[in-house]
């Protein structure tokens, strides 16, 4: 993923929570492309009329699936679950057998006779719910939508492979109302009008089943942006339901952040294309709830509430789309084989998250203090959060061992430490690298070339990449790998923050409004539906100085009563606060409402923070300025 979710932070309190493909072909028409259609314009009660014509089959029996798992989830989603009405259908038009094996899989047999299958899939966006709060499967980036004025096309959600024809080229027809606004990275190569004007069909090719699952699309009523980053074309396509935001609005915001990637990066290969597709949910029960983004090779797709005001959904794009941007470094240039040779529904991982996830995660912070977009204390608070909350998380995991099983208990509820730990893994190899080479090389310089050796069409194996990067890089990078990526062994972060004049330190630290030293504020019971403030909030001074208790139940904030189905939503609203909203909630305490009216201040806490050493060398504070600088 990213499955960069703003909804981790809230998932444990609320009761919860980047292919090619080897070639197995035998005696099938493996020239042909398979043709696909999806029909927009003929959907029923939420579903979609899908066909699949796979050519003449020369062996008796076949199987199709849809997928599993998806590259960049790290978790399971089966989007077979979402098809109906599944048929196999002859050259004579009759029904054939079909066997469905499992929820992803269709078994036919006497294939030669097969024609086409044909089947429904409903949208994943409205059954959410049935995956708990924090637990959405599936994640909701990754996920589909279809309503009158809205498809979200993930295409994976829709169209399957055969298992021996994954590497058969695709030809995809999608029919849609005429008024629809479509958007795609995929290569078009014809467009047709109905007769009577009142639908177009758009046809798209896929060299492959991985660039169907690769491409995202969104049709409906979008609002699109296209602008250039250097040598990048940029395609903004947002869809606000109440037209609250538009892509005109998050132009010059995707531009300057996108601009300040492109010079961090500076010769980097890079993409001619990068699309961005932001689906604002509207909050109501049937909208999607899992916040974030997922990337794909040169897209990603952003689900947030449309509720955020136009500063807040600024800085979470900033954020959230940074993230998937650098995902064109990794895994897009450096992957494994378990990444090239994905198999969506008997997947196997890597063993290198810190590298795709962790990694990733660091540069779209890195980058921000880098290109001047925030300075030097903000970068430390990001990097103080991701210690604070990796610390509640299994800090005694090998990270290799977790990304490998990262389907598997005990591993799965350790996933979103890619983004805490993982991120300040990146940091550590970074300072080291800094220190050895006189300010010289950090992990940029790394991962440009493991890029430049391998790139999107080789993979590195897996067993071997530690080895291979201890010979690029330094022995102190391998020990502590070894020690503390392949072992088990806590970082101590003083001992890196010391190299660049910095240590942790407490005092007075300036916090949030519902996230404090790492950990929610906040608790839920999930018998009376509640959601209460726990001790906590006596030390964040916004809430103690505005006379909040612990225990107090939240029974609305400005306006929204709080529910168990709408807290992830309603949570995320009161993290991005700022100093100076004007806020109202109306909390329950001893069966009597107390309403809170007022305007938000800073608040703070008692905490650690990172913080200049008194002693710091100018060697120390030369090293910091080639580490945040250079």
């Amino acid at each position: 993923m990213n499955t960069k979710t703003l909804a981790a932070v809230f998932a444990g309190i609320l009761l919860a929570s980047c292919s090619a493909t080897k070639n197995s072909t035998n005696d099938l028409a493996t020239k042909l492309p398979i043709e696909t259609s999806i029909n927009l314009s003929s959907v029923e009660d939420d579903k979609a009329p899908v066909t699949i014509n796979p050519g003449r089959f020369t062996e008796e029996t076949v199987t199709y699936r849809l997928p599993k798992v998806v590259q960049g989830t790290y978790s399971v989603s089966d989007f077979g679950k979402y098809v109906t009405d599944f048929k196999a259908i002859d050259y004579n038009g009759n029904i054939m057998p079909v066997a469905k094996t499992d929820v992803n899989t269709w078994t036919i047999k006497d294939a030669k006779k097969l024609d086409k299958i044909t089947y429904l899939v409903n949208d994943t966006f409205d059954m959410e719910t049935e995956g708990g709060i924090g637990k959405e499967q599936p994640f909701s980036p990754s996920g589909t939508n279809i309503e009158p004025t809205n498809y979200v096309l993930n295409l994976h959600g829709f169209i399957g492979y055969f298992d021996s024809l994954k590497n058969n080229q695709y030809k995809l027809d999608i029919t849609a109302p005429a008024s629809f606004v479509r958007t795609s990275a995929l290569q078009q190569v014809a467009s047709k009008t109905s007769d009577d004007g009142q639908s177009i069909t758009t046809s798209y090719f896929a060299p492959r089943y991985f660039d169907i699952t690769d491409n995202p699309m969104m049709y409906g009523n979008l609002d699109v942006e296209e602008f250039e980053v250097g040598d990048i074309k940029i395609v903004l396509s947002v869809y606000s339901p109440n037209k609250i935001h538009s892509a005109a609005s998050l132009k010059e915001t995707i531009f300057k952040m996108m601009q300040a990637q492109k010079t961090f990066l500076g010769d980097i290969n890079s993409t001619p294309r990068y699309d961005i597709y932001l689906y604002l949910s509207e909050g109501k029960e049937e909208s999607p709830k899992g916040f974030g983004a997922l990337e794909h090779h040169t897209s990603t797709v952003v689900v947030l509430p449309e509720a955020m005001d136009e500063e807040e959904l600024a800085e979470s794009m900033i954020d959230v789309v940074s993230h998937e941007f650098f995902h064109i470094v990794t895994p897009l240039s450096v992957h494994s084989e378990d990444v090239h040779y994905f198999d969506y529904n008997n997947p196997t991982f890597s063993k290198h998250l810190w590298m795709y996830e962790g990694v990733t995660e660091y540069f779209a912070n890195l980058f921000q203090v880098d290109q001047g977009l925030i300075d030097e204390s903000e970068f430390y608070k990001n990097m103080m959060d991701k210690i604070q909350y990796s610390r509640n998380l299994n800090d005694a995991m090998s990270f290799t061992i977790m990304s490998e099983n990262v389907l598997k208990a005990p591993y799965k509820d350790q996933y979103l430490n890619v983004y805490q730990k993982g991120a300040l893994i990146g940091m550590c190899i970074d300072i080291i690298m800094r220190e050895e080479s006189n300010g010289q090389r950090g992990i940029l310089s790394l991962m440009k070339e493991l890029s430049n050796k391998y790139g999107k069409n080789k993979p590195f194996e897996d067993d071997k990449l530690i080895e291979e990067i201890a010979t690029m890089t330094y022995s102190s990078v391998h020990d502590f790998l070894t020690t503390h990526v392949v072992g088990d062994i806590p970082i101590n972060y003083n001992v890196f923050l010391n190299k660049v004049g910095l240590e942790l330190g407490e005092g007075k630290v300036e916090t949030n409004y519902i996230l404090m030293n790492g950990a929610p504020i906040v608790s839920g019971d999930p018998q009376l539906g509640t959601i209460f403030f726990t001790d906590m909030v006596l030390k964040n001074s916004f809430w103690a100085e505005n006379g909040v208790l612990e225990n107090d139940i939240i029974k609305s904030v400005d306006g929204t009563e709080l529910t168990m189905q709408n807290a992830n939503q309603v949570l995320q609203s009161v993290f991005m606060w700022k100093p100076g909203k004007d806020i109202e909630v109306i909390l329950v305490r001893d069966g009597k409402e107390v309403v809170i009216k007022t305007k938000t201040t800073p608040t703070y806490t008692v905490g650690e923070s990172i913080v200049e050493k008194a002693d710091a060398t100018e060697a120390q504070k030369n090293l910091r300025e080639a580490w945040l600088k250079d």
